[in-house]
């Protein structure tokens, strides 16, 4: 069941793991691990292809893990498990990362492969993160405690993002030999990052027991049974599957940005290391940001204030498809890091709301499966889009824009969709869901 009280001991081990993860979100996904595979993994490779070849690599690990999640989400909930499936991607996504330091110029399968794994790691942890908030957080709380973790994780992500930076920036500093093995032992630092600041979770937080003493084997059966029994009532679910659609269109369109930004500056001519600049500052004001959307949700509504996150992303996608100058890069991260971790708290929370409590991880499976289908959609849109503009004829330059701007179309169709979404039937379905259980 939903808890109803606030235990701030388990609310502070749940929000540490966003902090704990986030390094990997900023200083691999979004930040170094574009400008290490283009430039070091696809040494001599045209611009446009490195693009698709990184664009299809997050579309394939994407799908990986979306057939998954509602799988192992389903057996994590039958066996009581969610904690030690958090505990399995979490050491994957460790290693992998760490392992990132081997990868030699030019070896980009190999690069590739590692940071899929990685990746896997990375979002297969976070559907067990994310279905455990309903047992650290009252309804009437989960708007604030959700973004509290969002804005730990960019704070504790933009902290050892700076001090990645500055690695690259500054590297005999730290006696290193220049950026390229600076980026190499960033993702060694991530990888500890991510393990240390992952402890609390594990202590503080309590995963309320099944209570039916399910053996593994047992655990595994009844998770696919109740998977196929879930797919039924997802389909007589309106609200619960209206919401998941619209979700996987516009935040496709926020994970495309978070993931493809960086190259689509260096693709049109903009020096990385204004980049990564950038994308720090979108971390630190993201920071109190995500805190704000959180009270702005509890405050004016939180389908509201998606409403107005969806609205400032399309903005900013359509501003991006036509800047040409370093500033107004710095002024879309300002605008970025305003409603990012909002949208996604915010989702959160929402989504929360109208699931049953006591199947959360397999719902947050199927809501996690949504979020990497995004994964798959937008980065393929992106790449398929500019290989398709440049056979046109258009040059490399133009292609690149013409792709970014083929992400506003998510965020309208989002928007859309999210508008026939009836919260209040949505509590409703998960309360007779929760009663037939």
């Amino acid at each position: 069941m939903k808890t109803e009280t606030i235990d701030k001991k388990a609310v502070f081990g749940w929000a540490m793991y966003d902090w704990a993860n986030s390094a990997y979100a900023t200083t691999v996904m979004a930040g170094f691990f574009p400008v290490f595979f283009k430039q070091f993994c696809c040494f001599g490779t045209d611009p446009v292809t490195s693009t698709a070849r990184l664009g299809f690599a997050n579309s394939f690990g994407g799908i990986l893990i979306a057939l998954s999640a509602p799988i192992i989400g389903a057996i994590a909930d039958r066996g009581g498990a969610k904690k030690k499936f958090l505990a399995f991607f979490l050491f994957m996504g460790v290693i992998m990362t760490c392992a990132l330091y081997l990868v030699a110029q030019g070896e980009w399968i190999f690069g590739i492969i590692l940071y899929i794994m990685a990746t896997i790691g990375f979002s297969g942890g976070n559907i067990f993160y994310d279905s455990l908030l309903p047992f650290v957080a009252p309804e009437k709380k989960l708007d604030v405690v959700s973004a509290l973790g969002f804005s730990l994780g960019y704070l504790g992500g933009g902290i050892l993002f700076a001090l990645n930076i500055m690695m690259i920036l500054k590297p005999e500093i730290f006696g290193l030999a220049g950026p390229v093995e600076a980026m190499k032992w960033s993702f060694l630092t991530v990888g500890i990052w991510w393990s240390l600041f992952s402890i609390p979770v594990f202590l503080f937080v309590r995963e309320p027991a099944r209570g039916t003493g399910a053996t593994v084997e047992t655990a595994v059966r009844e998770g696919f049974d109740q998977l196929r029994s879930t797919f039924q009532e997802i389909r007589h679910l309106k609200m619960i599957g209206l919401f998941l659609i619209a979700y996987w269109l516009y935040i496709d369109g926020v994970d495309t940005i978070i993931r493809m930004a960086v190259d689509y500056g260096m693709s049109i001519g903009f020096d990385y290391r204004d980049l990564l600049k950038a994308l720090l500052i979108t971390q630190f004001i993201g920071f109190p940001a995500a805190l704000g959307f959180g009270y702005l949700g509890e405050k004016a509504g939180t389908r509201r204030a998606i409403f107005f996150a969806i609205a400032v992303y399309l903005f900013i996608t359509i501003w991006g498809a036509y800047m040409d100058e370093k500033r107004e890069f710095y002024i879309l991260a300002v605008m970025v890091g305003l409603v990012q971790g909002g949208i996604q708290a915010l989702s959160r929370s929402f989504y929360t709301r109208i699931i049953p409590a006591n199947r959360s991880a397999e719902y947050f499976g199927f809501y996690n499966m949504i979020g990497k289908f995004s994964i798959v959609l937008g980065p393929l849109l992106m790449g398929s889009v500019a290989v398709l503009a440049r056979s046109l004829g258009y040059d490399d330059h133009l292609a690149s824009r013409i792709s970014i701007a083929s992400v506003a179309l998510l965020f309208i169709a989002g928007g859309i969709l999210f508008f026939f979404v009836d919260e209040e039937r949505g509590k409703r379905e998960a309360r007779y869901l929760s009663q037939r259980i």
